[in-house]
């Protein structure tokens, strides 16, 4: 049987934080709680179930932590857990049986991460795989019996485990805060951030977050982009254009997404947001039914589901087809439950 350590970087998580080590007791072999800051009784708690407590002064860095956790684990394996999530008692189950039979040549086991879509988090999926535990210390060896190399990518098995994620709020200001800090460091976002940034946005920016963000969109069109992350810039333009009611910015962007072949479900719905608000219902129903029905979302998948279904009822309802867009309201509520 592997032995497991459980790697935490926690601040101020006293009201999630019991639940989650309760659901660790029996998995893991020992907690390294990493904590860079907390006020409250996130410790007092943490000493109640035997974690090895570390302070970490923060420095605006959550690889940095993460790394310092991982410095401290001393286990086969390391088991990365986030105060907000846990694991009930069905996949703990599952869990240990992992542990016990878990072949050696694993490097990193994927799980299963759930409840995204209801906490309005930044991932178009409420279920999806993510790797949660890695292997402490990486072997390399040989392989092929001829022109031999060196075994590099990890081996990776994709459990049915599931990992319930609970957060106590939404962290889009945080996340803000932070890559408004990187770009003002003059620090180049990397691709997986640049996408988050825009992600983030769609899902919880309000019309002052795409703003400020604007001018970051406009400088990083100079660099060289995969066509995935030049639509993402056009979403995010299109709407600071809708925002500030400037046609030139969103015809600019929203037609060259359009002229891709595959446009953007968000394009779409603030192209009929654009009309609508004009009061010219007919041409917003059509942008509205394009995201609905003709294009897949780009970085939240709700613009492509409830919110364009949403806007057609209005349409209907502004245009006195009330049968219409009672179909379409209910159709809309369906959606959502779906995703909750």
């Amino acid at each position: 049987m592997i032995t497991i350590s459980a790697c935490m970087i926690v601040k101020n998580e006293e009201r999630v934080l019991d639940r989650c080590l309760k659901s660790l007791e029996g998995l893991v072999d020992e907690v390294i709680l990493v904590d860079t800051g907390s006020t409250d009784n996130t410790k007092v708690i943490a000493e109640n179930y035997n974690c090895k407590i570390f302070d970490f002064e923060w420095i605006d860095d959550f690889a940095a932590a993460r790394n310092f956790s991982f410095s401290k684990a001393g286990m086969d394996y390391i088991y990365v857990a986030d105060a907000d999530e846990y694991i009930d008692e069905l996949n703990r189950e599952s869990f240990y049986k992992l542990k016990q039979c878990l072949l050696p040549e694993i490097d990193i086991v994927q799980m299963f991460y759930t409840n995204q879509l209801e906490f309005n988090t930044t991932y178009n999926f409420n279920k999806e795989y993510r790797p949660k535990l890695y292997k402490r210390l990486r072997q390399f060896s040989w392989v092929d019996p001829i022109h031999e190399t060196v075994q590099i990518n990890p081996v990776i098995y994709d459990s049915e485990i599931e990992i319930i994620h609970m957060p106590e709020c939404n962290h889009a200001s945080r996340d803000f805060n932070f890559f408004h800090k990187l770009i003002d460091k003059g620090i180049t976002l990397s691709d997986k951030l640049l996408g988050m940034y825009a992600r983030e946005l769609f899902v919880a920016g309000n019309n002052e977050d795409f703003i400020e963000a604007e001018s970051y969109f406009i400088n990083v069109l100079e660099r060289d982009l995969t066509p995935e992350q030049l639509k993402a810039i056009q979403c995010v333009l299109v709407r600071c254009g809708r925002i500030k009611n400037d046609s030139v910015l969103i015809l600019k962007h929203a037609l060259k997404n359009l002229a891709s072949g595959n446009a953007s479900a968000e394009v779409c719905y603030d192209l009929g947001e654009f009309y609508f608000s004009s009061g010219d219902y007919q041409e917003a129903l059509i942008w509205f039914m394009n995201a609905a029905y003709e294009t897949e979302a780009e970085l939240n998948i709700r613009y492509s589901k409830d919110y364009p279904i949403d806007k057609i009822a209005d349409c209907y309802e502004k245009s006195g087809n009330m049968e219409q867009a009672l179909l379409y309201r209910q159709k809309a509520v369906e959606l959502r439950n779906e995703s909750t």
